[in-house]
This record gives C-alpha cells, structure tokens and sequence, in this order.
C-alpha cells in the first residue's frame, strides 16, 4: 500500500529531523514561545524587580546605615522584600518549565517513537508492498515479511527499518560532504648544500707512513 508506505516514511522523517536538530533545542524554542503567551505577566513583571533590586541595592550601598539609619532601614526593607518576590517569580516559572518540558517530552515521544511502534504493531499483518516472486531468496523474504507479514511482501517493520538506515545514511553523506577537508601537511624537502658549504668543505688526504727497512 502506497499510503501505509508513505505514512511509515513521514513518520521516520519526522523523528529523524527532531534527532538531528536536537530535542533541547526544540524544547528551548518552544517553550520561548510558551512564556511570552502564557507566562508574560510573570516574565515582565520579573524584568521589573530585577530592576528595581538593581536601584535598590546600588542605592543602600551609597547610603550611610549609621548617619541615614531611617532612609538606610527604608530602602533595606524595600530591597528584602524585593528579593523574595524575586524568588516567588522564579520559584512559579521554574515550576512551569518543569511541567511543560515534561510535557513537551511526552508529546515529542508520541508523534514520533511513539507513532512509529503503533503503526509497526497495527500493520504488523498488512503488507506494504509486494517483491517481484523468486527476486530474494526465502530466508531474506522471510526476514522482510517478519513479523506477521505474508511472504513475499515487505513488512511495516522492515519498512520502518529501511526507512531508518536509508536516512541516517543520508545523514553521514551529507555531513562528510559539509565537513572542511583538512588540508596535507607540508612535505618535507631535502637540504642540499649551498656553494659556500661545498667550498667549506674539504677533504683531508690520508697520508700513510711506510716503515723504512734497514
């Protein structure tokens, strides 16, 4: 069936596509997206703190707690309380994340490895495409049939398989294709001496003393 084929295809796709752009990074997106609707007030209103215990603590920092003790205690109050709404702001986002990346996770497992065991399992039975008779032998056709699929045919499971291989070979083809070739190192040349060496050079003649017979 060229629809059950197809359909088996996108879904290899689609998990493949989230293992190369990475599940963090699409999880880190999303949920930029997730805060500024569903979490602006908190995030503009933390932005505001943050500001305000920047002020406030340069501020008390300029401000003498022995001279100015009434102004010093105001802005030192004023800063404590600052903080822990700080704390209360990040507490409540920091829950939120948690949730919604818990979230995000089940619903990435779900389209994707999720999707692809049931449509594995549902069409265990079913046939997604016939091979030419006599084109394998019957071992290879009974391995591409596995697991309950009629002989001779391709499996969902097989499918699913070919798919996988198929795409994560395009992968390693394209990244090589990407990668800087590393250039060859320098080859190393042979010294031959100047003229000024050779004219250096000299050879010492060998004298040999013969022995004077009486």
């Amino acid at each position: 069936m060229a629809n059950l084929a197809l359909l088996i295809f996108l879904v290899v796709l689609l998990t493949q596509v989230v293992a190369w752009v990475g599940q963090t990074v699409l999880q880190d997106i999303a949920f930029s997206i997730y805060s500024r609707i569903a979490l602006s007030k908190a995030s503009k209103e933390q932005s505001i703190l943050r500001k305000q215990i920047l002020q406030d603590k340069a501020e008390l920092g300029k401000t003498s707690s022995q001279d100015e003790f009434a102004k010093w205690a105001k802005i030192r109050r004023r800063l404590d309380k600052g903080l822990a709404d700080l704390e209360r702001l990040n507490n409540t986002i920091n829950t939120s994340k948690s949730s919604f990346t818990t979230k995000f996770k089940s619903f990435i497992w779900v389209i994707t490895s999720g999707s692809k065991l049931i449509l594995v399992w549902w069409y265990r039975k079913q046939p997604v495409f016939w091979l030419p008779q006599g084109w394998v032998p019957y071992p290879v056709a009974w391995l591409i049939s596995f697991p309950s699929a009629p002989i001779g045919s391709v499996s969902s499971g097989a499918w699913s398989a070919v798919c996988t291989r198929v795409l994560i070979s395009l992968e390693e083809i394209v990244k090589a294709l990407l990668e800087p070739s590393t250039p060859a190192g320098p080859i190393p040349t042979a010294s031959f001496p100047s003229a000024s060496e050779k004219q250096e050079a000299k050879i010492e003649p060998i004298t040999l003393e013969h022995e004077k017979l009486d």
